[in-house]
C-alpha cells in the first residue's frame, strides 16, 4: 500500500456547505445530495487521478481509503462528511514496527463513525509467530472493527529484506499470520495483495479467505484469474477531503445491501453463505515458518520517486 508524492498538496476543500433546509423539501434536498455523493466519491474535485480503464470503480457505492503515518494528520470529520464508508489503518510491519499514528487514526475513525480496521505489512526476515503476536499485542480485539488485513507483497525495495521465499515457505508463513490474526479477534481476516505476489504465491490458494485486490491499471478480473474480491484498490493517488496528501481509493464489490451484511457479520456475504466464517480455521495444514533473520522493516514509502514509479508501472502487467 504505497503512498504516492502528491503533485498539489494543497488541501482540498468541501465545494458546498451543509444544507439545512426544513420540512419535506429539506428531506428531499438532502437525499438528492446524498445520492450524488454516492457516485462522485472520487470526482469531487479534478485531483484524483484515475487510470481510464479503473473509471468504473469510481461509481461503485461503498468507497474506502487505507491510511498510515504517510497521511499525516487526519479530519477524521471531514473524511466522513465526504462519504467514506471504511478505512484500513496501518498498525504494524514486521515484529517490532507500530504505525506511529495508529492510535491516533484508530480512534480518530470510529469517533467520526468511519467503520475501520487494522493492517499488518508482512516482512519476510522474521518468523510468522513473532510477528503474529506483535500485532496481536498492539491492535485491540474491537468487537465493532472490520476484519483485520494481511497485507502481502515482496519487498523488493528493501535494503534490508529483498527476499522472496519459495512458493511453499511463504504459504506457511501466511497460514500462521491468518491463523493467529484469527484467533484474537474472531473474524476471517482479509488477504491484501497486488498482482505479482498473487501471482507468485497465492494464485489457486486460500479461497476461503476475501481477498483486497490492487489493481490500478485494469479491472480486478482482468489480472486476477479466478479470484473473487471483496475490496478494489483501484488508485494510489486519491484525494479525500482532510487528507493533505495522496491516499489510495477503494471500492467494496457490491451495493449497501451487501455491506450491510458485511458489516454485521463481519464476513464477505458469499463467503458466508458458503459457511466459511464460523470462526473456523484454515482448512489447509499450518506448517512451521522458516527461521528469518530480525532486521528492520522496509518502509515502502521511503522508496525514490522513479522506485515508486516502478511499483505503480507493475499493475500494466
Amino acid at each position: 500500500m504505497l503512498p504516492k508524492p502528491s503533485l498539489n498538496p494543497a488541501p482540498i476543500r468541501q465545494l458546498t456547505a451543509p444544507l439545512r433546509l426544513p420540512g419535506l423539501a429539506g428531506l428531499a434536498a438532502l437525499t438528492l445530495a446524498s445520492c450524488a455523493g454516492q457516485y462522485q466519491y472520487a470526482q469531487q474535485t479534478g485531483q484524483t487521478r484515475v487510470h481510464p480503464r479503473v473509471a468504473r470503480a469510481q461509481a461503485r457505492p461503498i468507497q474506502g481509503i487505507d491510511v498510515s503515518r504517510y497521511q499525516g494528520k487526519i479530519d477524521w470529520a471531514s473524511v466522513r462528511s465526504a462519504g467514506t464508508h471504511f478505512a484500513f489503518i496501518k498498525a504494524t510491519e514486521g515484529g517490532t514496527h507500530v504505525d506511529e499514528r495508529f492510535v491516533e487514526n484508530w480512534d480518530g475513525a470510529k469517533q467520526a463513525g468511519v467503520s475501520r480496521g487494522a493492517y499488518h505489512f508482512m516482512f519476510w526476515c522474521r518468523p510468522a509467530e513473532e510477528q503474529a503476536a506483535w500485532f496481536k499485542r498492539t491492535v485491540p480485539n474491537d468487537p465493532d472493527a472490520l476484519p483485520p488485513v494481511l497485507d502481502l507483497e515482496w519487498n523488493a525495495q528493501s535494503q534490508t529484506c529483498p527476499r522472496r521465499l519459495p512458493r511453499e515457505e511463504a504459504l506457511a508463513q501466511v497460514k500462521v499470520m491468518l491463523h493467529e490474526m484469527e484467533a484474537h479477534t474472531g473474524k476471517r481476516p482479509i488477504i491484501y495483495t497486488d498482482i505479482t505476489f498473487h501471482r507468485d504465491v497465492l494464485e489457486g490458494e486460500l479461497p476461503g479467505y476475501p481477498h483486497w485486490m490492487r489493481s490500478t491499471a485494469a479491472e480486478p478480473q482482468e489480472r486476477y484469474a479466478n479470484r473473487p474480491w471483496l475490496m478494489w484498490q483501484y488508485t494510489a493517488a486519491g484525494r479525500v477531503p482532510g487528507i493533505q496528501t495522496d491516499v489510495d481509493l477503494n471500492a467494496f464489490y457490491g451495493g449497501r445491501a451487501e455491506w450491510a451484511k458485511f458489516v454485521t457479520t463481519s464476513c464477505d456475504p458469499r463467503l458466508a453463505a458458503q459457511g466459511a466464517c464460523n470462526g473456523q480455521a484454515a482448512s489447509a495444514t499450518v506448517q512451521d515458518a522458516p527461521e528469518g533473520r530480525p532486521k528492520a522493516a522496509f518502509d515502502r514509502s521511503r522508496a525514490s520517486p522513479n522506485e515508486r514509479a516502478h511499483l505503480e508501472n507493475a499493475d500494466q502487467g
